[in-house]
């Protein structure tokens, strides 16, 4: 009887979220590898490194984009690497492309790209993001439950030769209908562990209940409230502040960062550039394996402030696996070894609510078959 229950929740839970973990899957396996797509398709992403392999501080490369952009607010300058350009960041659509090396201008370039249309698809299902990301989270709620209902299912009756061969082998030389039976469920099962941490690290980002009570049961108890950094307030905004005292400060906080700070890839990182008196310079550094540091600093002092991240080695278990969630969620954690992973099992899981379905639908033309030479047989 509580075979019968699961089967059925298993069965009806599939269909009602069937097509929405399709768009889901298909767009992840599409966001895997966003990086490297890009990097292949995108050739003013890359620059020719000169001789001397000197990098233009923030400043020079600010006021580069400044003179094409006078009247747009700059807020931000990612550095990518090495042979790569810098991006800047000006409220707008699109996206200011510079030559690190040379402060030249390479291109501007649409942000609503075609990975920005696979983002809102996978966020929020292209629908208005109020109605599309509370769709995406509860279905992700379901999706956990078919993963969980799914594995009792799979579970052999006997764990003896024949058994195990059913459960953990695709007979390939079988029928359609059996061939599919078990690309559901071995393929299902392959798939799980891997699924299944995509799911809960897509429920952290879903659900802030969700996300305060992993936190709190790794061992990190009540989450700490956000403050907003800031620097010292006694000091006076001025009109021209930015364009003196302000920029020069960010090339130091920038310098700092890199040469003294950073651990990891100190040539990827992104540099804020305050707007009044009282902002802290916000530096993005240690880009690695998916995860990241969040620094902000004092734009008079260069002092670390107090709600900048810690090296991650550094922290907590609980602060660890909350910064980890990205990388966790994505599989960049081990380069491209487990993004190639993440790829096929959610290529998979794409397919699991396709083969359900046929299972489905070819048990009930079985059943409407059988009903119907009843039903002759009882009229002759």
């Amino acid at each position: 009887m509580i075979k019968k229950i699961i089967a059925w929740l298993h069965l009806w839970l599939g269909l009602i979220t069937g097509i929405i973990v399709i768009v889901l899957s298909v767009t992840g396996c599409v966001l895997v590898f966003e990086q490297e797509i890009k990097s292949l398709s995108s050739p003013w992403l890359h620059v020719e490194k000169p001789i001397d392999g000197v990098v233009l501080p923030p400043s020079e490369l600010y006021r580069a984009v400044e003179k094409i952009v006078p009247n747009k607010k700059i807020n931000s300058v990612w550095y990518h690497g090495a042979e790569h350009t810098a991006s800047f960041n000006t409220g707008s659509d699109s996206l200011i492309y510079v030559n690190p090396y040379t402060g030249e201008i390479v291109a501007i370039v649409d942000h609503e790209d075609f990975f920005h249309f696979i983002e809102d698809g996978h966020f929020h299902l292209w629908l208005p993001e109020q109605i599309g990301e509370p769709i995406v989270g509860w279905s992700m709620v379901i999706l956990f439950v078919l993963l969980i209902t799914g594995i009792v299912l799979w579970w052999p009756k006997k764990w003896n030769k024949s058994g195990k061969k059913k459960a953990f082998q695709i007979k390939w030389k079988a029928k359609f209908k059996r061939v599919n039976y078990d690309l559901h469920n071995v393929l299902g099962f392959y798939s799980l562990i891997i699924v299944l941490l995509m799911v809960l690290t897509a429920l952290i980002m879903c659900f802030s209940w969700f996300s305060k009570g992993v936190y709190w049961a790794s061992g990190g108890g009540p989450l700490p409230e956000y403050v907003v950094a800031a620097s010292d307030t006694t000091y006076l905004d001025t009109a021209n502040y930015r364009q003196s005292t302000g920029l020069s400060q960010v090339d130091k906080a920038w310098h700092m960062v890199i040469n003294e700070i950073g651990e990891y890839n100190p040539e990827q990182i992104i540099v804020s550039f305050p707007s009044k008196g009282t902002d802290a310079i916000y530096l993005c550094a240690d880009m690695h394996g998916g995860s990241w540091r969040d620094l902000y600093v004092d734009q008079y002092t260069l002092d670390i402030l107090p709600n900048s991240q810690s090296k991650m080695r550094d922290e907590e278990f609980a602060v660890w696996l909350r910064r980890s969630n990205f990388a966790l969620h994505v599989g960049a954690f081990g380069g491209l070894t487990t993004k190639i992973i993440y790829f096929f099992s959610s290529l998979i899981c794409a397919s699991l609510p396709i083969t359900g379905f046929y299972i489905w639908y070819g048990r009930k033309k079985k059943a409407a078959k059988k009903k119907k030479i009843k039903s002759e047989l009882i009229i002759s």
